[in-house]
């Protein structure tokens, strides 16, 4: 679905990141996944990269066109990080940790490669964002203002990104998880999952699989060219 495609995917090293990575590999991409530290993967290229630094994003894009000669026209934001707690117990520096990697990181990646792949000046452009944002930040969470701010920013800036972008050949679409079996999940104390599970109507956490699937099918042009500025929910029910 899709060879002859260039694709980069943030968070690669685990999570989501690394099975939209391992899928879009298999489907012929020439994917470039991105870590903040060095990582194991099946990807054609693996960079190591701070997304919330813009320096850090503009050496990222340096070094790609230098390795392929071409910027990618497939971007997954799956890097993400939680620092939870209460609001009345949440610390500044958390709340600024989780605002910068989650959101302005995603903005960077955004911004920095759609100038450079516009500039290249590419007739019949045919190009797909895919933000992984989250459920909790439509209805909240408890213990994650932090969180739930970030991915509820995510998610209106990839509407206000369709708008700017959709006539340029840019597609800009987000992907709402509802709870999801990853590292991230399984610090969730048991008793809590047990009651989170009673509000799934499937009645179980979702695979990283059925989230990589749904961005098989934003960053396929055959089936979702028409697809934009939409936030898709992959939720089980919630």
């Amino acid at each position: 679905m899709l060879s002859n495609t260039i694709s980069l995917v943030t968070g690669a090293g685990n999570g989501i990141g690394k099975r939209v990575a391992q899928l879009f590999a298999s489907e012929g991409s020439r994917v470039c996944g991105v870590d903040v530290k060095k990582f194991d993967s099946s990807c054609e290229h693996s960079f190591v990269s701070d997304v919330s630094q813009r320096q850090s994003v503009v050496k990222l894009a340096d070094e790609i066109f230098s390795n392929i000669q071409a910027y990618p026209t497939i971007i997954v934001n799956a890097a993400g990080i939680t620092r939870d707690a209460l609001l009345l117990k949440m610390r500044e520096e958390d709340f600024d940790d989780v605002i910068r990697v989650n959101l302005k990181g995603t903005f960077l990646i955004n911004q920095i490669f759609s100038q450079r792949l516009l500039a290249e000046k590419p007739k019949d452009l045919q190009a797909s964002i895919i933000n992984i944002a989250s459920i909790v930040g439509k209805y909240g969470n408890a213990g994650q203002c932090n969180y739930t701010a970030s991915k509820a920013g995510v998610e209106a800036m990839t509407k206000s990104m369709a708008k700017e972008l959709g006539r340029l050949g840019i597609r800009s679409n987000s992907i709402l998880p509802g709870f999801i079996q990853t590292a991230m999940t399984d610090k969730i104390p048991d008793k809590i999952k047990e009651k989170l599970l009673t509000m799934v109507a499937m009645g179980r956490m979702g695979t990283v699989d059925e989230i990589a699937q749904v961005c098989l099918f934003l960053a396929t042009h055959k089936m979702s060219s028409y697809v934009n500025g939409a936030s898709i929910e992959v939720t089980g029910g919630l």
